[in-house]
């Protein structure tokens, strides 16, 4: 059986490699499928599959000269790209097939197809490639690393859409048209926006409720983490993790470095009190499994001194008797077995190991300050004293990574909403925009307050993410709703029923695409990606 810290940064990097094995090609292979069923058929699915690969291949370019390893969250950057960057394409392929549909000849239909989706893709693009960007808040350098590469892609998505894309479907065969299909798509689109205007103060009224009930589970999210649970039961990591905290003590360890201020210090008798009564603290707490300390030691070397008398089994008198100890204990010890691994060279401080049971992050910040809380409180002999080890370092990182996240979210929504002010041109429309943008994350958080109730550190980058990727939808409707009112000189009603029938069917495959892609993700054996991957495919479904 194998744990420990060398282990689990093995499992990260073994977690990597299966996941950019596996999940890739099977991302591929579904999300081409749908493209081709619900679009241009294979022609779109081959100009697709061109625009992507390259895309992703310059992203993943771009990676390699910026010298990013791969980590777990990068290798899942090609299936975030590869999800993300198809959407652009399914408005080109269906608006093609809308005008050819409507007896335009091919070159004609490209050519409008442009014109009418160059500025919404544009959009959908800029503030996808705007929330990809505030990862750069994140206090975790892969985070970090995968915002950036999903943007660059996101933007030579784009650009291939509106290049290369285009000119793939003037030499190739044409895509099916669809017209009885497409008649029927359209009709249902048209009796749906009928069902929404008709319906709309029932439907605001019982949405409205949904979602209050959905929002209200909010406040049952907290921030947390258990790294070890990182790993299904399938990794062996996570497997012999688990036989050794069943049948030993576990792989979480805190480590406490107490000083007492003075060379030779730790030998002061009102230290070793100290450093004794915190150990019988620690003792005395539920979470704690085993803990070693010097002054376990002192305690069996006087009783060794005095005949192995158990009356002696405690602290020595002096300090001077202390410092002998010590001296004789580490001369009749072989070299590497010494006591270098729990005091200081000169004698001055000294570190208390601590094993505890599985704890999540906010578990453990609590615990180690109810240690430091009682070390400062209950051992004036001790001039400082503070808690590490990688469960400290785990549980801080996620902590941080949220209230940076939340702060990058916070960014991401007002660079977005002024790009759509300015695009829009209106303050109305704008405003309104910021209600399907923001509430679908909303519902997706509070809903995983009811499912699960832990967000822990890739979640933190969820907000920021779907943030930019549900505007696409909000874009391309608004941006045709618009369109309508002034130049058709529709009314509202209409305008809305504009809108749906240019911009409906392909917003609706857009998301079961981007679902699809993203719950590929939630397959991963690594929790990390697994739950970013769910999250966001929940949040999609409701901006949908």
């Amino acid at each position: 059986r194998l744990t420990g810290v060398l282990m689990m940064d093995m499992a990260f990097s073994e977690a990597s490699v299966h996941d950019a094995r596996t999940l890739v090609a099977v991302a591929f292979a579904l999300i081409f499928t749908l493209v081709g069923a619900l679009t241009g058929g294979a022609v779109g699915a081959l100009g697709t599959a061109l625009v992507a690969g390259f895309a992703i291949a310059t992203a993943m370019g771009f990676a390699g000269r910026m010298g990013y390893p791969v980590s777990p969250p990068i290798a899942i950057a090609p299936v975030i790209m590869l999800t993300v960057g198809v959407a652009n394409c399914i408005h080109v392929l269906d608006g093609l097939r809308q005008h050819l549909a409507d007896g335009l000849p091919r070159d004609d239909a490209l050519v409008e197809t442009i014109r009418t989706n160059f500025v919404p893709v544009f959009l959908a693009s800029a503030t996808t490639v705007l929330g990809f960007l505030t990862f750069n808040f994140s206090d975790v350098p892969p985070l970090r690393q995968l915002g950036n590469i999903v943007a660059v892609g996101d933007l030579a998505s784009y650009t291939l859409a509106m290049s290369v894309l285009p000119a793939l479907l003037a030499v190739l065969p044409s895509p099916r048209a669809g017209g009885t299909r497409r008649v029927l798509v359209q009709a249902r689109l048209r009796s749906l926006a009928d069902f929404v205007i008709r319906r709309r103060r029932r439907l605001v009224v019982g949405l409205g409720a949904v979602a209050l009930l959905l929002v209200a589970n909010l406040p049952r999210n907290e921030l947390n983490d258990v790294f070890i649970h990182y790993f299904d039961e399938t990794v062996p990591f996570r497997a012999d993790t688990d036989y050794t905290i069943d049948h030993l003590t576990g792989l979480y360890h805190l480590h406490y470095a107490v000083s007492a201020g003075a060379p030779g210090g730790i030998a002061e008798p009102r230290f070793l009190a100290a450093v004794d009564d915190f150990t019988a603290w620690l003792r005395r707490q539920p979470e704690v499994v085993h803990v070693a300390s010097l002054s376990d030691v002192m305690k069996r070397l006087n009783r060794n001194m005095h005949g192995d008398d158990p009356a002696h089994y405690r602290l020595p008198a002096s300090r001077e008797l202390a410092a002998q100890y010590l001296l004789l204990y580490e001369m009749s010890l072989p070299y590497g077995l010494d006591l270098n691994n729990q005091v200081d060279v000169d004698k001055s401080a000294l570190k208390l190991t601590v094993a505890v049971r599985t704890l999540s992050s906010s578990e453990a910040i609590a615990f180690n300050a109810r240690a430091e809380a009682r070390l400062a409180s209950y051992a004036p002999a001790v001039k400082s004293g503070y808690g590490t080890g990688t469960i400290m370092m785990f549980s801080h990182i996620g902590e941080r990574n949220i209230r940076s996240m939340l702060g990058g979210a916070v960014v991401a929504l007002v660079m977005i909403s002024g790009v759509l002010l300015l695009s829009l041109r209106s303050v109305k429309l704008g405003l309104v925009s910021l209600l399907p943008n923001l509430l679908p994350i909303a519902l997706g958080f509070g809903l995983w307050g009811i499912i699960d109730g832990k967000v822990g550190l890739s979640l933190a980058v969820v907000a920021s993410m779907a943030l930019g990727i549900v505007v696409d939808d909000t874009v391309h409707f608004l941006v045709r709703h618009r369109h309508a009112r002034p130049r058709l000189a529709a009314s509202p009603a209409d305008a809305l029923r504009q809108a749906y029938a240019h911009s409906a069917h392909a917003m609706l495959v857009t998301s079961v695409v981007l679902m699809a892609g993203f719950l590929v993700l939630a397959t991963s054996h690594f929790a990390l990606n697994a739950g970013m991957g769910l999250l966001t495919a929940i949040v999609i479904a409701f901006a949908a």
